[in-house]
């Protein structure tokens, strides 16, 4: 089977290229997108969704069913040619492609922070002000705490790691001395 980001591509393209043309709504599909995700990532969704006894019909207005935010028509169209082609499953992957797309467009990324200890916003800030830099990008930070860096952060922007703890430093090490 192909590979679930080979698969979301063309649909995260195809809805991007859509809403561009359609010239607003990136922040509304973009929110949109999350959800349905979310709701694809339950195991309970994933296990209603794939009962043989329903049609793609069913399967649409049971998905759509469980969604908060209003759904426009496009919206519904775009879910019901997910589940008509077996694709409903690539969601989350489909509302990672476009959140990329939709921030290259912006010409922003998103920063994924992890830190040993819990940093105060004005570090935060600093730390996206300098990264800010470094990139060529404006930052969306999220911050997270993981005990085993030992100490100093860890940042993932894209395809590209900036890994200053600990942790790292001491792999670094044993690997040199290994070698």
């Amino acid at each position: 089977m192909a590979e679930l980001s080979t698969v979301a591509r063309p649909y995260a393209e195809a809805l991007f290229e859509s809403v561009r043309n359609e010239g607003k709504g990136f922040d509304s599909w973009s929110g949109l997108l999350d959800e349905l995700a979310t709701l694809m990532s339950l195991e309970d969704v994933r296990e209603a969704l794939s009962d043989p006894r329903l049609d793609d019909a069913q399967r649409t207005e049971l998905f759509l069913g469980l969604v908060k935010a209003p759904v426009s028509d496009s919206a519904r169209r775009f879910v019901a040619l997910l589940i008509e082609n077996g694709r409903a499953t690539a969601l989350p992957e489909i509302a990672e492609q476009f959140n990329q797309l939709k921030n290259r467009l912006e010409g922003t990324a998103l920063a994924e922070i992890s830190s040993a200890f819990p940093l105060e916003d004005a570090q935060v800030q600093q730390l996206v002000g300098a990264l800010e830099k470094k990139f060529g990008l404006k930052l969306k930070p999220t911050v997270t705490v993981d005990a085993s860096l030992i100490g100093g952060v860890r940042v993932v922007v894209g395809d590209q790691v900036l890994d200053t703890s600990v942790r790292a430093q001491l792999d670094r090490m044993r690997d040199t001395l290994a070698a």
